[in-house]
């Protein structure tokens, strides 16, 4: 089982958006017992608040299912928990390398390095773009899948 945790800054906008689109594509691939996933966030400001109603706006009008969510911080003990870490911006980086006190397996990706790119994933919060970082989002999850399901790519 390969166990991802989603990070952003406050866990109600990008991450939470990450989490239900990654098990949506994992379900529709029939690979759901082959994954555990989950989001977090590096700050404790929004801990315990649901999903940014904009957010569950743009995943109900993208037909994303997602369920009740609270907030919450990663914790220095979610290393050896989880496979990896996939991270939406290279602040949540630094923060999370901080929180853990280090990544020495190299576990903290940032997600759109699966598509290609080195850019960050904007924030809506500060955007206001719910539809421009959901595609991000969505593209970075569909080639993180691919990844992670090509035998090819292990060899």
């Amino acid at each position: 089982m390969v166990k991802i945790l989603f990070v952003c800054h406050g866990n109600i906008c990008r991450s939470p958006m990450a989490e239900f689109i990654m098990k949506k594509l994992v379900c529709d691939a029939g690979l759901k017992g082959e994954f555990e996933i989950n989001s977090c966030a590096v700050s404790y400001e929004e801990a315990g608040n649901g999903i940014y109603p904009p957010a569950q706006q743009e995943m109900r009008r993208r037909g994303i299912p997602f369920a009740s969510h609270r907030a919450v911080r990663a914790e220095a003990g979610d290393y050896d928990k989880y496979d990896l870490f996939v991270v939406m911006d290279s602040s949540n980086v630094r923060n999370l390398t901080r929180i853990f006190g280090g990544d020495d397996d190299g576990k903290i990706h940032k997600l759109l390095e699966y598509t290609g790119q080195v850019r960050d994933v904007t924030d809506p919060w500060y955007s206001r773009q719910f539809d421009v970082a959901f595609d991000d989002i969505y593209a970075g999850c569909e080639a993180l899948l691919l990844r992670l399901t090509d035998k090819s790519a292990c060899k």
